[in-house]
C-alpha cells in the first residue's frame, strides 16, 4: 500500500536523516576511519571522474579535480557566517539551484540542517563533507570528497565570491551527487530546489495574473519563513540569460530577500531581489545610487541601502511586476516552523505510483481508463478561522526523474482533478463520465511539481492524480495542506472478499443435460478411483471449453489446473471427484460470464484496466498494489488479457481468499502470481 503520512505541529523535522552511502557507513563513521588511517576520502560512489560531470557529452575542457587545499593556503568551510554572497555561478546551467541556496542563507536554522555543522579544514579535516537534503518524503545525508572541479586551480561552477571559502561548493557537488552528476542540474525550477532545502510546498504566481493582494501574500510569506525566488520569461534559447537594457537578466533566477512600505512623497511599495551571480543589478528607479532614495529618511536609509555591486538590488513593487514574470514561493512545513508562529499547516502525504496496465489511466480525456487512476478521498470538515471556506494547497510530485534523465526518462506530464462526492468507496468510470470536477490543476505539465491553492466548503471530495497519457508510468507524491486538519485516506486500499457460495451438487437424477454430459465425458476420463488428475483435468476443460463459439484461447495450462485442483480438492487427493468437479464448473460458468461482459469486441480478451470490475463482481475486493502485480503478470502489451491467464488469476486468487491469513500474508501469497 502506498505510505501515508500527516505532520501537525512540530516533530517531524527533526528525525534522523538516513545514511545514503552504498556501504551502509555513516559521515562519522567514514571521517574516523579516514583519521584512524591517516588518508584522505575519495568517494567512490561519486567519483571524480568525467561521468560525474558529464552523462550525455565529453568534457569540454581540460578540468583538474582538486581539494581545497591544493587551491588556495588556508581553504575555510565557511568565512563568517555563510550568506547569499557566497554564491556565485560557475558553467554549469543551475541558476535556479543558486537563487535556492541563496534564500536557504536567509534562514538560519533551515542552513544549519542542509549545512551541518563541524565541518571544516582543521585538525578534524578528512576530505569528506555531508550535507542534508528532503527527498520524497525523507530526509537524507549525502557525504562527497572535497575534489572540486578546476580549470588552472580555479573552481569553474559554484563557488564563493571569497576564493577560499567552500561551503557553497561542495553543497553543489552532494545536490549534483543526490541526482547523478553536475549535468543532472541543468535547467530546473528554484522551487525544485527550495522545497530539497526544506521539505516545503512551492506555489507559482505569474505577475501579469497574480491576485490583487499579492504583494501582501507574498510579505506573509516572508514573515512565516517562507522562501522566494522569481526569473522573466524567454521567448526562445537565444534570450536565455540575455542582459536588459534595465540590468535585468532573462530566463535566470532570482531569489526575494525582503518586502518593505517605505516614504518618500507617498507610501511605496519595494522589494529587494538577489541575482546569484553576485553582480549585474537593476539600473532603473530605486537602483543603488537612484535619486529616489534621495527623499527616503536618512536613517531609514542607511537601514536598508547598501550601495555595493553585490547583486542584490531593490525595486518598486509595480516595476517589479511588470519586468518579471514569475514569482515562486515555498511554504514551511510544520516541522520548519518555530513554536512562536501563529498558524501552522496540517499536511497530509501519500505515496503511489501509475503502472501500465492497473493504474496509469492517463487523464479525464480518456474516460475508459481514467476512473483507474489512484484516488485520495479528503474530507473537510472545518472551515478556515477567518472565512467559511477551507483553504487547501495541492501538491503533486513525480519522483526521481531528474535522476533518470541519464537513462532517457525526463519529466511526464501530470495533473489531478478534484471531485465533490458522497461518503462512496472507489469511483468507477460512469461517476467520472456525469460528473464535473469541482477543481483542477490549472494545466498539466512536465514539471516535477504542480501545486494549486483551492478555496474549498467544507465537504468530502475525491482527488485524483494523473499523467496526461494513460500507460505512462511514473511514482508519485501527493501531499495536502490545509489550515485546519483534514482527513485523508486512499480508496480502493483494502483487500477483502465476500464469495458466494456455489449451490450444492444436485443428486442425479436431477441432473441437466449438461450435467450428464459432463458426467459422461468425466466418467470416460476417469479411472477406477472415479476421479480425474491434473492432466485429465485439462484434457477435459480444453475439450468442454473448445465448443463454446463465444471463447477464443490455445488450451488451458497444466499449471492452470493444478491451481484448479487445488482450490476444489476438499479432501486433499491430489484430485478431483465428480462432485467436486460439479462445484467448480458452476464457478466456471460465472467467471465465463463474467469475462464475456468485459470482452465487448469479442476478441477473446479483457481490459486489464477492467479486470478490477470483474474481480469485484466475483466478490473480490484488490488493492492498488495487488492489481498493479497481477497487471504486470498478465497483462500483454496491449494491456490485455486472454481467457486462460483471467481463469489463472481468479481461480488464484479465490485459493487465496479461501485460506484464513492475514492482510500481509495475501499480499505475500498474490505476489507469488508474478511466478
Amino acid at each position: 500500500m502506498p505510505l501515508q503520512s500527516t505532520l501537525s505541529g512540530r516533530g517531524s523535522g527533526s528525525s534522523k536523516a538516513v545514511d545514503t552511502q552504498s556501504d551502509g557507513r555513516t559521515f562519522d563513521e567514514l571521517r574516523h576511519e579516514c583519521l584512524k588511517q591517516g588518508v584522505l576520502f575519495e568517494d567512490p560512489d561519486f567519483p571524480a571522474v568525467d561521468s560525474s560531470l558529464y552523462y550525455s557529452q565529453s568534457v569540454p575542457v581540460n578540468i583538474e579535480w582538486k581539494r581545497p587545499k591544493e587551491i588556495c593556503e588556508n581553504p575555510k568551510f565557511i568565512v563568517g557566517n555563510a550568506s547569499r554572497t557566497d554564491i556565485c555561478q560557475g558553467q554549469l546551467g543551475d541558476c535556479w539551484l543558486l537563487a535556492a541556496i541563496a534564500s536557504l542563507t536567509l534562514k538560519q536554522e533551515t542552513l544549519a540542517r542542509v549545512v551541518p555543522h563541524n565541518q571544516d579544514f582543521d585538525r578534524r579535516y578528512a576530505g569528506i563533507f555531508h550535507f542534508q537534503f528532503w527527498n520524497h518524503n525523507k530526509w537524507l545525508d549525502v557525504v562527497v570528497d572535497d575534489r572540486l572541479p578546476t580549470v588552472r586551480d580555479k573552481l569553474i561552477l559554484l563557488h564563493s565570491a571569497s576564493n577560499n571559502e567552500f561551503w557553497s561548493a561542495l553543497l553543489e557537488k552532494a545536490y549534483a551527487k543526490l541526482h547523478g552528476s553536475y549535468e543532472s542540474l541543468k535547467g530546473g525550477s528554484t522551487m525544485e530546489a527550495m522545497e530539497d532545502f526544506t521539505g516545503g510546498v512551492g506555489e507559482n504566481y505569474e505577475t501579469k495574473n497574480a491576485p490583487d493582494n499579492l504583494f501582501a501574500i507574498m510579505n506573509k510569506a516572508l514573515d512565516r519563513g517562507s522562501m522566494m525566488g522569481c526569473s522573466i520569461d524567454i521567448t526562445s534559447s537565444a534570450e536565455s540569460e540575455a542582459k536588459t537594457s534595465t540590468g535585468l537578466v532573462k530566463g535566470h533566477a532570482y531569489s526575494i530577500t525582503a518586502l518593505i512600505v517605505t516614504f518618500n512623497y507617498s507610501k511605496v511599495q519595494l522589494i529587494r531581489i538577489r541575482n546569484p551571480w553576485g553582480q549585474v543589478e537593476w539600473n532603473g528607479p530605486w537602483s543603488d545610487g537612484s535619486r529616489e532614495w534621495n527623499y527616503v529618511d536618512q536613517a531609514e536609509k542607511d537601514r536598508i541601502l547598501k550601495k555595493s555591486d553585490d547583486g542584490e538590488f531593490w525595486m518598486e513593487f509595480s516595476d517589479f511586476k511588470k519586468n518579471y514574470d514569475k514569482v515562486e514561493i515555498c511554504n514551511m512545513t510544520p516541522d520548519d516552523l518555530t513554536d512562536s508562529t501563529k498558524r501552522h499547516w496540517e499536511v497530509n502525504m501519500f505515496e503511489g505510483n501509475w503502472i501500465r496496465g492497473s493504474t496509469a489511466g492517463g487523464c479525464r480525456n480518456f474516460i475508459d481508463t481514467f476512473w483507474t487512476n489512484p484516488q485520495f478521498k479528503l474530507q473537510l470538515e472545518d472551515a478556515d478561522d477567518d472565512d467559511d471556506v477551507c483553504s487547501v494547497v495541492i501538491a503533486l510530485m513525480q519522483k526521481n526523474r531528474r535522476k533518470l534523465r541519464k537513462e532517457g526518462m525526463d519529466m511526464e506530464t501530470i495533473g489531478f482533478a478534484v471531485y465533490e462526492v458522497s461518503d462512496e468507496d472507489q469511483l468507477g468510470k460512469d461517476f467520472f463520465r456525469y460528473n464535473a470536477s469541482k477543481a483542477r490543476s490549472r494545466t498539466y505539465i512536465n514539471v516535477r511539481e504542480i501545486s494549486e491553492r483551492f478555496t474549498l466548503p467544507p465537504g468530502n471530495y475525491l482527488l485524483v492524480p494523473t499523467t496526461f497519457q494513460p500507460h505512462h508510468e511514473a511514482d508519485f507524491i501527493i501531499r495536502v495542506f490545509s489550515e485546519k486538519k483534514t482527513a485523508a485516506i486512499e480508496m480502493g486500499s483494502n483487500v477483502d472478499a465476500d464469495i458466494p457460495d456455489p449451490p450444492p451438487p444436485s443428486a442425479p437424477e436431477d441432473e441437466t443435460d449438461e450435467e450428464k454430459g459432463l458426467r459422461r465425458l468425466f466418467e470416460q476420463l476417469a479411472g477406477a478411483d472415479q476421479a480425474i488428475s491434473v492432466r485429465e483435468l485439462q484434457q477435459m476443460l480444453n475439450g468442454v471449453l473448445s465448443r463454446r463459439k463465444e471463447i477464443k484461447f490455445d488450451g488451458l495450462s497444466l499449471s492452470t489446473c493444478h491451481s484448479i485442483i487445488n482450490l476444489m480438492d476438499v479432501d486433499n487427493t491430489g484430485k478431483l471427484e465428480f462432485q467436486e468437479f460439479k462445484v467448480f464448473w458452476e464457478k466456471m460458468k460465472k467467471w465465463i460470464m463474467l469475462f464475456l461482459s468485459f470482452d465487448t469486441d469479442r476478441s477473446g480478451k479483457m481490459s486489464s484496466y477492467e479486470l478490477r470490475i470483474a474481480l469485484k463482481a466475483a466478490g473480490m475486493q484488490l488493492n492498488n498494489q495487488l492489481l498493479q502485480l497481477i497487471g504486470l503478470r498478465f497483462a500483454d502489451d496491449n494491456y490485455d488479457i486472454d481467457f486462460d491467464d483471467y481463469l489463472t488469476c481468479i481461480v488464484r486468487l479465490e485459493n487465496m481468499f479461501s485460506t484464513s491469513m492475514t492482510q500481509n500474508d495475501q499480499r505475500v501469497k498474490v505476489f507469488s502470481l508474478r511466478h
